[in-house]
């Protein structure tokens, strides 16, 4: 549940403000300076104006109680309670009161506890970002963030507060989570008039807005939700949009729905054709509705998903929404990219390869300078990993001496479409020099006169495996400020070479998602030999990479032909990825990206489950469902493996409870057609049901058998609903040959006979679930977990002994014969033996068919995830940012 958390400011001024200032003006008004705050003053307005949060996950008392007392059928059986109590049928009122009450009280139980498991997992992600404290820069949880601090903003990143900007560098924010605006907005430094619309506020940069291009400095002024983003949220709803298994829940109710109105209406109607009493009929009516009911099916999801949960966090798996835990269970095609995943992520600087007429040293020097942020004494805190790698190389060592007397004047920052970060560099004899570095191709292009031997060396350094840096050169400059102009007539000045090797275990990993039917795709915004070779040394084979320029080449049609016969995308665009996603997702079964760039967010966005890493960007974290703590595709096909084994627990209380129920209530109208009374009262049927559900409370502990975790598992409505029709009426078969014993071997008046079915009902539907919970044939092949087989037992031995209790007056039971137990063993062998039967004759023709939900691929539709993906504040138009980050754990 999301709510907004208080967190006032003592400035008074706000963004709109802040921005017909002066930068120095909102520095003094923020009581700051340029160096930012320091530790003690930072911690000391964190404690006074709170974190800076707009929303909090947070398990609510009042809100998981009334998830658990709006059903329809509880209302109107207390409404029922009511009425008996005051015409004098006052036993009964209080057992079905109490019979509900403890109903309700399971499923609160379980739910809240689930809700916890939430909070919990939402602990447990964090979004950083860069500030100044005591003149130095460092990273801190955005919670952390205060008025007054000063923040460094770079590509790709999320804005964490409503910010004054003081310096920019080709700065531009994508704002129309705001705005609506489509196009990323320019920013500045300057003042604007005041009364300056939101959209028109250059000089700032506001929360939940996204850096598109360039960086930029600037100072915090409001946090939380005294932001623009806060104050719009304040007012709107939290409703998220339901997960494909959430559907699967929703439609299986309404299959229930409409099976128990049929039958609560007939049995009511023949009732009362039969001259019973009204209230009586009516309250038996009821109950057998709820009874046909799986009402502890929410309390037996959320303690799936709870347990499933903690088990996945064990693993490094961390889940935004528990529900999407059973979508990555579905995951058949996995697309991802190939630094930190399938290499080892550590990036090592190898050497460098200058061209004609410079040397290694004036080559590492040109590489050294051109950075986006950083100094003579190393690059930024959380720089890109390529500098780092260069900068803490011993190579570089020896020359961070004579970049003393470099100054950079002017630089134009990295974007995924230049593939290049240039800067503008004045050497100690005055000489001004641009630097362009970036991606080979290029910047290879924008040069003049490349050497065939640098070609050369190029391709050897790609065929190897190695990722390649280009660094170019042009004299004199111009402009202090480059631009995308600027950067043509190079001169090359050589390659830098970095060594990523694959992972050791990496080749293990994809046989293992192999083996869990998963077909693995790369892709990757590097060049297409270098992936392959890796695909290659890891047993992926990748035959022909398809580059950018190829896709731009095909249609949909074509895409979605190409996609199947290739394994690796290299040179791709944001967009690309994107594109790549969504075509599959058209073609059947479900589509996982992971990724955890800015320039990943739109594919993670498009797919059915998106995934990300801790160590990734915001936008990247902040778009994806599922964040791993290790980036390492074996600690995903653990998240798998547990989403399949929950949906498959699910799916045996669901299967068990359909039909068992079904079957009972089935022999429940057919007994009061021939019958003088009712075969059960209103409050014994909730009883059974209670006792029948609380022990099913045991199947998320229940192993899984190897099978069914082999391949993807979907709900399938017609499934069920076949399962219900053929096991219900093999049910009714034995509840009937009860009726018969008890009528005509023990010659039982209404309250022994209600007992001994209320025991045969309880003991059948209660062991049923050893046979119906796996495939295997006969049942015992497979292993059930202890908890579930202490659960069935223990409530089969609590209804033989009920009757023979204090409170079997209460309840309206009476002590059965000796022989009556004889023939109950008999009856539950024959029972669970023809089930056997029934379970190899059902799933033979099954085999055959599409649609078992724990088999088959079924086709899904494709713009399934644009419905269900919630943001995480539902609002008109385009501010529906998805589920934001900047929230109080």
């Amino acid at each position: 549940m999301t709510v907004l958390a208080s967190a006032p400011q003592a400035t008074g001024s706000g963004i709109t403000a802040a921005a017909g200032r002066s930068g120095d003006d909102a520095l003094r008004a923020a009581g700051t300076t340029r160096d930012g705050l320091s530790a003690r003053e930072a911690a000391e307005r964190l404690r006074t104006w709170g974190p800076n949060a707009v929303s909090s996950h947070r398990a609510r008392l009042p809100a998981v109680l009334w998830r658990q007392l709006r059903s329809p059928l509880l209302g109107l059986l207390l409404v029922a309670a009511t009425a008996s109590y005051f015409v004098g049928q006052r036993g009964d009122a209080v057992i079905i009161g109490a019979i509900v009450a403890l109903s309700v009280g399971l499923g609160f139980v379980n739910e809240y506890r689930a809700e916890k498991a939430a909070e919990a997992l939402h602990g447990q992600i964090h979004h950083e970002a860069v500030v100044r404290r005591d003149g130095l820069p460092r990273k801190v949880d955005v919670t952390e963030l205060v008025p007054g601090d000063v923040v460094e903003l770079r590509l790709g990143e999320i804005v964490p507060a409503d910010i004054r900007l003081l310096d920019v560098v080709s700065l531009e924010c994508d704002e129309s989570v705001l705005t609506g605006e489509s196009l990323p907005l320019p920013k500045g430094t300057s003042a604007v008039p005041s009364g300056t619309p939101l959209a028109e506020l250059s000089g700032c940069a506001l929360m939940g807005t996204v850096v598109h291009a360039g960086s930029g400095r600037g100072v915090v002024v409001t946090t939380g939700a005294a932001t623009e983003f806060g104050k719009i949220a304040a007012g709107l709803g939290t409703h998220q949009l339901e997960t494909e298994f959430q559907v699967g829940l929703r439609r299986f109710s309404m299959l229930l729905v409409y099976v128990a109105g049929a039958l609560t209406t007939s049995i009511f109607a023949v009732n009362v054709l039969l001259h019973k009493p009204l209230l009586e009929a009516l309250l038996f009516s009821l109950a057998i509705a709820v009874g046909i009911t799986p009402q502890l099916l929410p309390a037996v999801v959320s303690t799936s998903l709870a347990a499933g949960s903690r088990r996945m966090s064990r693993r490094k798996v961390l889940v935004k929404r528990l529900v999407c835990i059973e979508d990555l269970g579905d995951v058949d095609v996995l697309f991802t990219d190939k630094t930190g995943t399938l290499t080892a992520g550590r990036i090592d600087f190898m050497r460098a390869l200058p061209a004609d007429g410079s040397t290694a040293d004036a080559l590492l020097r040109w590489g050294l300078l051109c950075t986006e942020s950083g100094g003579a004494d190393g690059p930024a805190v959380g720089g890109n990993p390529l500098d780092e790698a260069l900068w803490e190389s011993a190579a570089s060592q020896s020359l961070r001496g004579t970049l003393a007397g470099s100054t950079r004047l002017g630089l134009l920052p990295f974007d995924h479409d230049r593939r290049m970060v240039s800067a503008v560099v004045r050497d100690s004899a005055g000489v001004t020099t641009l630097v362009t570095k970036g991606a080979p191709e290029s910047v290879l292009e924008r040069c003049v006169d490349v050497p065939d031997a640098a070609r050369e060396a190029l391709a050897a350094e790609f065929a190897a495996g190695n990722r390649v840096v280009a660094v170019a050169t042009r004299t004199p400059v111009g402009e202090e400020r480059p631009t995308a102009a600027d950067e043509r007539g190079l001169h090359l000045a050589g390659l830098l070479v970095f060594l990523d090797p694959p992972k050791p275990d990496a080749a293990a990993a994809l046989l293992r998602l192999a083996g869990l039917g998963i077909t693995v795709k790369v892709v990757t915004g590097d060049n297409p030999a270098v992936a392959v070779k890796v695909c290659d040394d890891l047993g992926l084979p990748a035959g022909r990479a398809l580059t950018g320029v190829d896709l731009d080449a095909l249609d949909d049609a074509e895409l979605a032909a190409a996609i199947v016969r290739t394994t690796v995308f290299a040179r791709v665009s944001p967009e690309h990825k994107a594109r790549i996603v969504r075509i599959q997702r058209t073609t059947g079964g479900d589509v996982a990206f992971l990724g955890d760039g800015v320039n990943d967010a739109l594919a993670l966005h498009a797919a059915d489950v998106g995934i990300s890493v801790e160590s990734g960007t915001d936008v990247a974290k902040d778009a994806a469902d599922v964040i791993l703590l290790e980036k390492d595709l074996d600690v995903l096909a653990d998240g798998v493996v547990e989403g399949r084994r929950i949906f498959a627990n699910t799916i045996k209380y669901v299967l068990m409870g359909t039909s068992s129920n079904f079957g009972n209530m089935f022999s429940a109208a057919g007994a009061s057609l021939f019958l003088g009374f009712l075969p059960m009262l209103p409050s014994q049927i909730l009883l059974n049901n209670l006792l029948y559900d609380t022990s099913q409370l045991a199947i998320p502990t229940d192993h899984v058998d190897e099978e069914q975790l082999r391949r993807p598992s979907h709900w399938d409505i017609g499934f069920i609903r076949r399962f219900m029709v053929c096991f219900g009426p093999i049910s009714s078969v034995f509840d009937f040959a009860t009726f018969g014993v008890m009528l005509w071997v023990f010659h039982s008046g209404p309250v022994q006979f209600r007992t001994g079915w209320f025991v045969e009902s309880l003991a059948t539907q209660a062991l049923v679930i050893f046979a119906i919970r796996t495939r295997r044939s006969p049942f015992w092949r497979s292993r059930p977990s202890l908890p579930l087989t202490l659960a069935a037992f223990g409530v089969v031995a609590v209804g033989a002994v009920l009757p023979a209790t204090p409170l079997a007056h209460t309840l309206g039971f009476a002590p059965l014969p000796l022989g009556f137990f004889a023939a109950l063993v008999a009856m539950v062998v024959c029972y669970l033996g023809l089930i056997e039967i029934g379970k190899r004759l059902f799933y033979r023709q099954q085999s055959a068919a599409p649609t078992d939900p724990t088999d088959p691929i079924r086709r899904r539709d494709p713009h399934r995830r644009l419905r269900r993906r919630g943001a995480g504040f539902s609002v008109p138009g385009r501010l529906g940012h998805r589920r934001h980050p900047l929230r109080v754990n």
